[in-house]
């Protein structure tokens, strides 16, 4: 009888992903149990949420950057379009937020996959990198690494977001730089 059973049972991942995503998400997460790393954490997860500081980044350097005013605009645009894909795509597989780390942070809603913040950060280090800033990458890279240490999210939903993400970028590129689609 119980081989019956196992018949109806998902195969394990061949890869232990779901292992691995556990594995390591606990493991990043015990990160935060030092309050300057949970208080860095807090403040990235804020700042990120809905990609408001790629938003202010990139209106920030249009302001600098007169020449390239437009090009920044572009890039603005190109994360806020990344973000928003990840928004439905999160709705469509609906994955649950990992339930086996207790979480350093709220979140806005319950679903995990891909990880909005690591999309719109990608998107944003792929575009305004492009536009010669320096900056943006290693934050993008911090935001992703928060949302691991804040216990919010899988490893294979930033790494999903992220991809998600700068593919959104390198797709918009050449309109970014002012030219055709």
């Amino acid at each position: 009888m119980d081989d019956l059973h196992d018949l109806h049972r998902p195969a394990p991942h061949p890869l232990g992903l779901h292992g691995a995503d556990r594995r390591i998400g606990a493991a990043l997460r015990a990160c935060g149990a030092d309050p300057r790393v949970a208080d860095a954490v807090r403040v990235l997860s804020w700042a990120g949420e809905h990609g408001a500081l790629w938003l202010v980044a990139g209106l920030a350097g249009a302001a600098a950057d007169r020449p390239r005013r437009g090009a920044w605009l572009r890039g603005t645009v190109l994360t806020a379009g990344a973000h928003a894909v990840s928004m439905g795509v999160k709705r469509v597989v609906r994955r649950p937020r990992p339930a086996h780390v207790e979480p350093l942070v709220g979140t806005v809603g319950r679903h995990s996959f891909p990880s909005s913040h690591a999309t719109s950060a990608a998107a944003a280090a792929v575009a305004f990198g492009a536009l010669g800033s320096h900056a943006v990458p290693p934050l993008a890279a911090a935001v992703c690494l928060s949302r691991l240490v804040a216990g919010v999210h899988h490893p294979s939903d930033v790494a999903a977001g992220a991809a998600l993400g700068a593919l959104t970028a390198r797709l918009g590129a050449r309109w970014m730089r002012g030219g055709a689609a």
